[in-house]
C-alpha cells in the first residue's frame, strides 16, 4: 500500500468513516491522520441538495484545517434526495422504513461534496449520481431495517452492503454513493500538491 512522500505535507482525513478510508486505500492514498469534524448538519431553509453537500464538506474541512493548518485536509459529505426532498440519516427504525418505502421503485439522486484545503486554499467538487431502486416488498424493507445497516447512513441505506441488491441501475459514480468520489478526490489532492509514493 502506498504512503505519502515524507517531503509532502501531511494528509488529514476529516472523517472517521471506515468506507472513506477503504475507498482511499483503493487508490493508494493513506491519510497520516484521521480527525473527524463535528458540525451542525441541519439543512438551511430551501437549501438545494448539491449546495448542502458542498457546504457540509467545506464546513468539516474548515474545522479540521483550523486544527491542522500545515496539513492537506480532505473532507466529504453525502446527501440523498428524492426530488428536492432531503433524506438525511434516519433517526430511528420507523424513519428508516419510511425512507425505504419512498425510494422503492423510484429514481433518486446522491450528491457527494468533496473538499480539499491546503495552505488556506479551498478546492471543492460536487458529484451527482442517479440511483434506481427496484420495487421493494414489505419483506425487503423489514429485513433491511432489522439488519441495522441503515444506521448513520444518508437516505437510510448503504450501497456497499445488503442494499446493493436493491439497486437496478446507477448513472454516475459508484464510490461517490459509498461516500467519496475517488476521481475527484484524487484530482483535488493532486492539485493541492499531495502525491502518494509507490510502496
Amino acid at each position: 500500500m502506498s504512503r505519502p512522500d515524507l517531503s509532502a505535507p501531511r494528509l488529514v482525513l476529516a472523517s472517521s468513516s471506515p468506507r472513506r478510508i477503504e475507498l482511499l486505500a483503493q487508490i493508494g492514498v493513506v491519510p497520516d491522520h484521521v480527525d473527524p469534524a463535528d458540525i451542525d448538519e441541519t439543512p438551511l431553509k430551501g437549501e438545494a441538495p448539491a449546495r448542502l453537500a458542498e457546504r457540509l464538506a467545506r464546513g468539516k474541512a474548515e474545522v479540521v484545517a483550523a486544527r491542522s493548518p500545515d496539513a492537506v485536509v480532505l473532507a466529504a459529505d453525502t446527501v440523498v434526495a428524492v426530488g428536492r426532498r432531503l433524506l438525511e440519516k434516519p433517526a430511528d427504525e420507523a424513519e428508516a422504513k419510511r425512507f425505504l418505502e419512498l425510494l422503492s421503485g423510484r429514481n433518486h439522486r446522491v450528491y457527494t461534496g468533496v473538499v480539499v484545503i491546503a495552505n488556506g486554499a479551498v478546492s471543492a467538487r460536487v458529484v451527482e449520481t442517479r440511483v434506481s431502486f427496484k420495487t421493494l416488498s414489505p419483506e425487503d424493507v423489514a429485513a433491511y431495517v432489522a439488519s441495522g445497516e441503515w444506521r448513520g447512513k444518508a437516505g437510510g441505506y448503504g450501497i456497499q452492503g445488503r442494499a446493493a441488491a436493491f439497486v437496478r441501475r446507477i448513472v454516475g459514480s459508484h464510490p461517490a454513493v459509498m461516500g467519496l468520489p475517488l476521481y475527484e478526490a484524487a484530482n483535488l489532492l493532486h492539485g493541492a500538491g499531495w502525491r502518494p509514493k509507490a510502496a
